[in-house]
């Protein structure tokens, strides 16, 4: 029931968030007005180069505390801040947003072929398991996540979206089944690189939770969209597997369509299904998710949830419905709604 948006200008030029608000509004009969989120790339150009550490605080002196000595042990805090925030009177405040530009000391990291990334997640990980009060909802290069139990309007206004300006946005309105008054809970969910914001439900959530934790990852938010971002960030960064297959290893074909296909890409996936069995991911859902350079849509293999795909210009479009395609861009070009499996990958020009 969940309502989800994505918007990519693949030129990189910067769009303000009152189109994605706009849109995201369209779809308030799929959420029920306990959580709303957004994610923007490309919001942050003074401080590019530090990763943007987007922290809730429960409001107690001493979380704060924590996570300023942890910064400080991990690397080098070029500024913090107060998110700024404008009262809602539909929306009631039970955390605190702050901000780093954090530079990690990658001294400290492990050799690998990305020692940033590798600190930034344990970091992460380290923080939103403690019993300090904080949670930390994104941290990636120029990007940040804004979300608040709400309905998708207040969340906006209550972060002032239209003052911010990015190339890729997306947005979820959360339709909840649980757990409704924890600020954290609704998606976006991000780990540096990659944002995730999900409609519907994971049923393989214990067997992919497990896969993931024999990674390392620590699970603290019990959602679906933190458990995908995980496993994209283990498919892709840490395997070095290609998006396309990252996503056929997710929502791969059903046996019988493989045994049906002629080689090699039979033998491809039959290998990855064979591979990444525990990775892969089943129930109905759609995904839409992005990093600095691309955005991506796929659906689960019956195509349960709803994904529409609509172009016009240099910009690309994914959504649950039409409706808020075209609230936020009336000239579409296209329309198309892509068959069960079938990814959409919009890259941004280099």
């Amino acid at each position: 029931m969940c309502g989800i948006f994505g918007v990519m200008d693949k030129r990189r030029q910067l769009m303000d968030g009152s189109g994605i608000q706009q849109a995201l509004s369209m779809m308030n009969e799929r959420g029920s007005g306990e959580g709303a989120g957004y994610a923007a790339y490309g919001i942050y150009p003074d401080y590019q180069n530090c990763y943007a550490l987007h922290v809730f605080f429960d409001n107690a002196p001493e979380s704060k505390a924590v996570v300023d000595a942890t910064l400080e042990r991990w690397g080098t805090v070029e500024h913090d801040e107060a998110i700024p925030t404008y009262n809602q009177p539909n929306l009631r405040a039970t955390s605190t947003p702050w901000r780093y530009f954090f530079r990690p000391d990658t001294s400290l990291a492990p050799d690998s072929a990305s020692p940033e990334k590798d600190l930034i997640t344990s970091l992460v990980m380290q923080i939103n398991t403690g019993s300090n009060g904080a949670r930390v909802i994104s941290s990636g290069k120029n990007v940040g996540v804004f979300k608040a139990v709400g309905w998708p309007e207040d969340v906006a206004n209550f972060y002032r979206i239209e003052d911010y300006e990015g190339y890729i946005w997306l947005a979820h309105n959360r339709y909840a089944t649980k757990d409704p008054g924890k600020w954290e809970r609704p998606d976006p969910f991000n780990l540096h690189d990659w944002s995730v914001a999900e409609d519907g439900k994971i049923t393989s959530y214990g067997t992919n939770r497990r896969y993931i934790e024999s990674f390392g990852y620590a699970c603290s938010m019990s959602t679906d969209s933190e458990i995908i971002t995980y496993l994209i960030d283990i498919l892709v960064r840490r395997h070095g597997l290609d998006i396309n297959l990252a996503i056929r290893a997710l929502a791969p074909p059903f046996w019988e369509d493989i045994d049906r296909m002629p080689k090699p890409e039979g033998d491809l996936n039959r290998a990855l299904r064979l591979a990444y069995g525990s990775a892969m991911m089943n129930g109905p859902f759609t995904v839409v998710m992005a990093n600095p350079d691309m955005m991506v849509g796929f659906t689960d293999r019956g195509k349960l949830r709803p994904m529409v795909v609509g172009e016009c210009g240099d910009r690309l479009y994914i959504s649950s419905e039409e409706a808020a395609i075209r609230a936020m861009e009336p000239n579409v070009e296209s329309i198309t709604m892509p068959a069960a499996g079938e990814p959409v990958i919009g890259r941004v020009a280099p």
